[in-house]
């Protein structure tokens, strides 16, 4: 067995996590890469490495982009771990996860969290019926399952993967009902700032035009400016209802996708106590972080949309530039080696995030539909309604933590996720105070679920050179 202490472990197996792991490891660091899913990808290159021909084709050109690295990851001699699912994390960069429904424990020399990011809830009313799924689930479904709605489905909300995953579903041959946006075309010449320095991410302005493009070849219906949404049905999801054009408008369909962009996974980040921003750009939380990636906390950095969202190809720069700081940190490579292999990386970050505050100003979610009335469920796990937690704030809640205290919110099997988010803005919005100033859920371990049988079985991780033909370390 080698020493129990790695140079770098990684959790995530995403663009970011990906490309620090083959960076990294090129420099001579001991690498354990720790990663949920059953193969590397990521939410981005999910089972890219399985997917047949007909699936690269309907998913496009970004999507097939993950297999080279995802082969070279295979191919290195980084310790590739599928199937762990990370329930702690310590200031100490000890990790702890779940292994084959047993106990293990990591502890890092230095740690990179690149856990990416989850989709930001959309609580309307009615978003809670049966048939109303995310966007983010429905490409999830097929990318691992090829699995594709059976009826019409109408796409609604705003955001770039609404128009991906339009057009994936007419390459797939699904009909869609309608394309219910939220945003609205003229949008765009508010932002003149923006738009000029987009100019230089103009590859990715060109991607969201020619989506546009297909959909509107294709004869989709796509209603802008859609405001007031709302699902209608009994047992489950029948219809959408929203205004648009100065007229009330419904749609049927027996599956609603809702959309409104992404959020950085903070729960890892939360939990270790790292310094917090909130960023009224992207109206969520992010880590505080160094131009490397390091965070507050000595030896941990975070890499790609777990940080701030800037999409894969940020991330995968992220990823590449906090690993050389990481090898510089243990004396793999020294400061000149370091400036040196970093700029080339630094000018490309600077042209891939060009486009981002445009992206952001363009497809900023409507407050009604993040700070719903009060009707509407926010904590879904334990069905608490956002006048609930407007009528805790009465009682005296200043913020998302103590709604545990008064009834429970955010303590469901998601543990916030679905819901800290609106959370935070309704106390905010009824206090009449900045989402700064309210704060977050206070996030302790088990970051998953784990029994106490588990727990006692924990044991160091075996980290022998010896491997699986798929890289495992079990």
């Amino acid at each position: 067995m080698s020493d129990p202490v790695v140079d770098l472990i990684i959790i995530g197996a995403g663009p970011a996590g990906i490309s620090a792991a083959l960076e990294a490891s090129a420099h001579g660091l001991e690498v354990v890469l720790l990663d949920e899913q059953g193969s590397p990808g990521g939410q981005i290159w999910r089972n890219v490495a399985q997917a047949d021909t007909r699936t690269r084709q309907v998913l496009g050109s970004d999507y097939s982009a993950g297999q080279p690295l995802v082969e070279a990851l295979l191919a290195s001699n980084v310790r590739y771990q599928p199937n762990a699912a990370v329930w702690q994390v310590t200031e100490e960069r000890c990790v702890h996860f779940l292994l084959d429904g047993k106990a293990r424990v990591l502890q890092g020399r230095q740690l990179l969290i690149a856990t990416g990011a989850m989709e930001r809830p959309m609580p309307i009313p009615g978003w809670t019926l049966p048939g109303v799924m995310t966007a983010g689930a429905g490409q999830i479904l097929l990318k691992s399952a090829a699995l594709v709605p059976q009826g019409p489905v109408i796409l609604a909300g705003c955001g770039p993967l609404l128009y991906l995953l339009a057009v994936q579903y007419l390459r797939a041959g699904i009909g869609i009902e309608a394309l219910v946006d939220t945003s609205e075309r003229r949008d765009v010449f508010k932002h003149s700032r923006q738009l000029r320095q987009a100019l230089a991410g103009w590859r990715d302005l060109l991607k969201g035009l020619s989506l546009l493009a297909t959909l509107k070849r294709a004869g989709v219906k796509h209603y802008r400016a859609a405001r007031n949404l709302r699902v209608e049905g009994g047992r489950r999801a029948e219809a959408l209802c929203f205004d648009s054009d100065g007229r009330a408008q419904k749609v049927w369909a027996s599956l609603i996708l809702l959309h409104q962009g992404v959020a950085p996974n903070i729960q890892i980040s939360q939990s270790l106590r790292a310094d917090h921003d909130w960023n009224e750009q992207q109206l969520c939380w992010v880590a505080r972080r160094d131009s490397w990636g390091e965070t507050s906390l000595p030896g941990i950095f975070i890499a790609g949309d777990g940080g701030a969202i800037g999409g894969a190809n940020v991330a995968a720069t992220q990823g590449r530039l906090a690993a050389l700081a990481i090898a510089h940190r243990l004396q793999k490579i020294d400061a000149c080696r370091l400036q040196a292999l970093s700029k080339p990386w630094l000018q490309m970050l600077g042209r891939q995030s060009a486009a981002r505050p445009l992206i952001d100003a363009l497809y900023r979610p409507l407050a009604q539909n993040r700070i719903p009335h009060d009707d509407t469920i926010v904590c879904r796990c334990e069905e608490v309604s956002a006048g609930t937690i407007r009528g805790y704030v009465e009682l005296g809640c200043l913020g998302p933590n103590q709604t545990k205290a008064f009834g429970r919110c955010g303590m469901g099997p998601c543990q916030g996720r679905q819901c800290g988010l609106s959370v935070t803005e309704i106390i905010a919005e009824h206090r009449n105070v900045s989402p700064a100033q309210v704060g977050y859920y206070r996030i302790r371990p088990p970051l998953k679920p784990i029994t106490l049988a588990q727990l006692a079985s924990e044991r160091e991780l075996e980290t022998s050179t010896s491997s699986t033909p798929e890289r495992s370390l079990s």
